[in-house]
């Protein structure tokens, strides 16, 4: 038997000492804790049983104790006494719990969701926690690449469907795994694209799904700190944290930073009735919304909802963020449900919640991007008054107005053109600021770009549920014919509507997201809510016969113009929409906005047009952008340019004539738009160093 020492409150979690090992939880509400040490991941009863309760291992609301002889890869759980409160919330000493601070995650092997539910013990198929270093990541010798948020584009990628596929050509151990993406690199380096976005890779709990199926995004957490072990290659629960450097130094090393996605609105543990795994073993008054009478409070959709406004949540969620930053590199997140965390007692909602201002002040993560989702199931939607200066919003309006403009909807060219101008709108009349509104046409979370232009309505019915669940409205059209078509106008009017949205979201100012396989045209058959398909269905696809390699050659050329052309497209100040009268600054950038005609934008509900021009002071023109979403051709007069026109984009040409690496001179005073297609032109001064 190890003996035992008092121990220290801090750090929280399982720390290695020069004794053994430091084991400290907070459970404000107990009267009663043991820590349980096991011999080994599948041992299905504890070797050593140590009772915290004699008034020596207790400070405030934190229980601690250090244990000599123990070292890196010891397992562990706790059992927590105290009162069961009506309703069912409270303590369940009969349950082993893991440590919301573990860094590493055992027994997966033998671990039954269902036995932490009930009254009877779960020790014999309990996930149990690993003791194991918290070395700090190593910034010296891969430093965060910084991208600003002017030359920032965001790909959001599923850590283990992004390389399940055979055809990926990673080696068999490492597909669907973190270090199966680093084989990867070279592709996305290749794409262009600066920033990855992770779905959850925090460890969460794949039973948290109906029978047959698994929990396969991740959207359903276990713990806050250790990496998923579904991600790992090989079993040992000691690489996990490894294999996260790895992956986060590969990406460094390429110039390529790494946000997460991380859940801490909810927890595994859903409502009264779901089991009792961690967070409601230890402080289940603590940790959740509840009303008077119990009930938990639910503007997740998942059953629960953290009370990230209570300290003891608060700093289980700082602390967790520093774990990420510091101890494993990575650059950023981004809040899944992230307004949620806003809310007070009774879920109102703050206007400076404790847990961003806390976030804002900590000098260990003033360096990273953070983003957010604005809204929460509960109706709250705060975009332009989001609640932290520092913090950034995915622009769901974006989103919804691009895709609107390109179907054809009636009163869409107005809110087309306050999306391409940052959203002004949407933002008390201003611009909003870089980093401050992330554009997207597409997420995880609804079709992907290939479906929007082939589905009329969601096709869920692999998940079980009769297609019942996933989104109704997807604002999405099939341009004749439900799904796969061989009609070629039909498949040709397709490709042409990825090319205008893409172009779209990239033209537009702001920060713009990718989807994984958007770039080749990856379909889910319809399904827009594939959350339980570890499947073909939601995986990358690589094979060049299922790939649309016109589209990826598209989108690499597209990002090289965007990122040579930062000034037109992406000014750090969005431009004015009036010439400059200061003279210190004659040939300052403005913008005029058109019809078919100069200077006649027509904003009525019927329009389907429209037209932007960026001039340099009164020497002329030096980027037009024309977009044609009528069912029929337009002919669209040019401004005078400050140098001849060159045509940059035309979706309306033949693949590889649509963005040709060098642009073409263009000396007629008007152009073209065939029916639903979109042109760029770009003055001559722009285009002598141009090549995508």
């Amino acid at each position: 038997m190890s003996a035992i020492r008092q121990g220290r409150p801090w750090p929280l979690g399982s720390s290695i000492t020069a004794h053994g090992v430091n084991f400290s939880v907070a459970a404000p509400g107990a009267n009663r804790v043991e820590l349980l040490i096991f011999a080994a991941a599948e041992a299905s009863s504890p070797e050593q049983l140590i009772d915290l309760s004699d008034g020596n291992h207790r400070s405030g609301d934190y229980w601690h104790v250090e244990v000599e002889g123990l070292t890196a890869g010891c397992c562990y759980g706790y059992r927590v006494f105290g009162p069961l409160a009506p309703g069912g919330h409270g303590f369940r000493p009969a349950k082993v719990l893991l440590d919301p601070c573990a860094r590493a995650i055992t027994g997966w092997s033998v671990y039954k969701r269902e036995a932490a539910t009930g009254a009877s013990p779960n020790t014999d198929c309990c996930l149990k926690g690993v003791v194991c270093e918290r070395d700090h990541f190593d910034f010296d010798a891969h430093p965060r690449p910084r991208h600003s948020w002017q030359q920032t584009v965001i790909y959001e990628l599923h850590a283990g469907g992004f390389t399940r596929r055979r055809d990926s050509n990673v080696a068999q151990d490492r597909q669907g795994s973190l270090l199966g993406v680093i084989d990867k690199i070279p592709y996305l380096k290749q794409l262009g694209i600066t920033t990855l976005e992770l779905l959850p890779v925090q460890a969460f709990d794949p039973q948290d799904a109906p029978p047959g199926r698994d929990n396969v995004w991740g959207y359903s957490p276990l713990s806050w700190f250790a990496p998923h072990q579904g991600y790992i290659s090989g079993d040992d629960p000691l690489q996990a944290r490894a294999q996260m450097r790895e992956l986060v130094a590969a990406c460094h090393d390429a110039g390529l930073e790494v946000l997460l996605d991380v859940v801490y609105n909810h927890t595994t543990e859903g409502n009264v009735a779901g089991p009792t795994l961690s967070w409601r073993g230890f402080a289940d008054l603590t940790y959740y919304h509840q009303n008077d009478k119990g009930d938990y409070l639910d503007v997740s959709g998942c059953g629960n909802t953290i009370a990230a406004h209570q300290p003891l949540s608060r700093e289980l969620i700082l602390e967790s963020l520093r774990c990420w930053a510091v101890e494993l590199g990575v650059d950023g997140f981004r809040f899944d449900l992230g307004i949620a965390l806003s809310r007070g007692e009774g879920l109102k909602p703050l206007d400076q919640p404790a847990l961003f201002e806390a976030m804002e002040a900590d000098p260990l993560l003033s360096d990273l991007k953070l983003v957010s989702e604005p809204w929460d199931c509960g109706g709250l939607y705060r975009l332009n008054d989001f609640p932290a200066k520092r913090i950034g919003t995915w622009n769901g309006r974006f989103r919804d107005a691009v895709r609107s403009f390109w179907k054809g909807d009636d009163d869409s060219t107005w809110s087309m053109a306050q999306r391409l101008r940052s959203s002004p709108d949407l933002y008390n009349g201003r611009p909003a600021s870089l980093g401050r509104s992330v554009n997207l046409l597409t997420a995880h979370d609804g079709f992907t770009l290939m479906d929007l232009v082939s589905f009329n309505s969601k096709h869920n019915l692999a998940n079980g549920e009769d297609n019942r669940d996933g989104e109704n409205h997807n604002n999405s059209w099939n341009h004749g014919v439900e799904g796969p078509s061989s009609d070629h106008a039909i498949n040709s009017l397709r490709k042409r509507q990825q090319r205008n949205m893409l172009s779209t979201l990239l033209l537009a100012r702001g920060v713009p997201m990718l989807l994984m396989g958007d770039e080749v045209g990856r379909s889910q058959g319809g399904n827009n809510n594939t959350w339980c398909q570890d499947t073909p269905l939601s995986w990358m696809i690589w094979s060049k016969e299922h790939c649309d390699g016109e589209l990826l050659t598209f989108v690499r050329r597209l990002l090289k113009l965007r990122s040579q052309l930062t000034e037109l497209l992406n000014p750090a100040v969005g431009h004015s929409e009036q010439p400059h009268r200061r003279s210190s600054d004659p040939d300052g950038l403005w913008r005029q906005w058109h019809g078919v005609q100069l200077g006649k934008p027509d904003w009525a509900s019927w329009s389907h047009c429209l037209a932007m021009s960026v001039h340099r002071g009164k020497r002329g023109a030096v980027l037009w952008a024309g977009f044609n979403a009528y069912y029929k051709g337009m002919h669209f007069d040019l401004p005078k340019p400050a140098s001849p026109w060159h045509r940059l984009i035309d979706t309306a040409r033949p693949a590889g004539e649509d963005l040709p690496e060098t642009p073409e001179p263009w000396s007629a005073d008007g152009v073209p738009l065939e029916a639903r297609s979109l042109v760029v032109m770009v003055a001559r001064e722009y285009t002598s160093d141009l090549r995508v």
